[in-house]
């Protein structure tokens, strides 16, 4: 992913605890997956910030590459001498699987799919967040940029209207939710009797309405609007909880007690985390 670009010059890597967690491995193999790729000229580690990509391009030269490959073909041919194979037998089966190998394709660019580019930024979070993968973002009337990407995160529903495009990317339908076990121990916590709901964008707004009133199944009443200025609507004043996206967020978090807000963000669901990680993550 640094060679590719999904990881920038300058930017920090996350934790070898969150990494570790995303790839559902141990903290210390991520840890020494970092210490090798120090090595290699593609990291370096400061205190107080973690492992910062430096290169995009490992600095070993071609006899080093190639000392290392013979080093991993060496410990296979004995595995494989263990198991009774000849020198003929070997050469057989490795041409075999070299005619019948699968080369992934580099995943170079990706793009998360939104009714509008508020809702695209909060899948292309959830997927950040908790796949470790980053996304730009396009709306559902820009198929047409479906072309410039490799693969397309793609909300279940809107899967129908990117699949012509499906030779030129690799699609990949995602469901998600809102995350509602947050929001509801905010409500039963604090007795929530009224709600308002802020979005940056007014296209936004009535998707986010269906999906707090299904999700929470909220009996009190809901208010909502779009911000238009640099100021907060007056309808904000008088309810107990506000609901945010991350878009709104500069403008109420400043303003609004944390006991009194919660930011809307999607979560998604297992099976879809672990579809993005074998697709993209096991390329790598």
């Amino acid at each position: 992913m640094i060679a590719t670009k999904q990881f920038q010059v300058g930017e920090v890597l996350p934790s070898t605890r969150v990494l570790g967690k995303q790839l559902n491995s141990s903290f210390h193999t991520v840890r020494k997956a970092y210490q090798l790729l120090s090595e290699e000229g593609l990291l370096k580690s400061e205190k107080g910030r973690g492992f910062i990509v430096t290169s995009q391009n490992t600095l070993l030269d071609k006899s080093e590459r190639l000392e290392k490959g013979a080093e991993k073909f060496r410990n296979l041919l004995e595995e494989l001498i263990g198991y009774g194979l000849d020198e003929e037998e070997v050469e057989t089966l490795f041409h075999e699987q070299l005619n019948f190998m699968d080369w992934p394709e580099r995943i170079r660019s990706c793009a998360s799919v939104g009714k509008t580019m508020e809702l695209a930024g909060m899948l292309s979070n959830a997927i950040k967040r908790e796949v470790g993968v980053k996304s730009n973002l396009i709306t559902i009337a820009d198929v047409e940029k479906a072309v410039f990407y490799d693969a397309l995160f793609v909300p279940i529903d809107h899967y129908r209207l990117f699949r012509s495009d499906g030779e030129n990317a690799m699609l990949l339908p995602v469901v998600f939710t809102l995350n509602h076990e947050l929001i509801i121990s905010t409500i039963e916590r604090s007795a929530i009797q009224s709600i308002g709901l802020l979005t940056l964008e007014d296209a936004t707004l009535p998707v986010l309405i269906e999906e707090v009133k299904h999700g929470l199944k909220f009996p009190g009443s809901l208010s909502a609007g779009a911000i238009s200025s640099k100021s907060l609507p007056s309808f904000i004043r008088d309810v107990d909880l506000v609901l945010y996206t991350q878009n709104c967020a500069a403008l109420v978090e400043p303003q609004i007690p944390e006991r009194k807000r919660a930011r809307l963000d999607y979560e998604l669901s297992g099976k879809s985390a672990k579809m993005i990680r074998a697709e993209l993550w096991d390329d790598y």
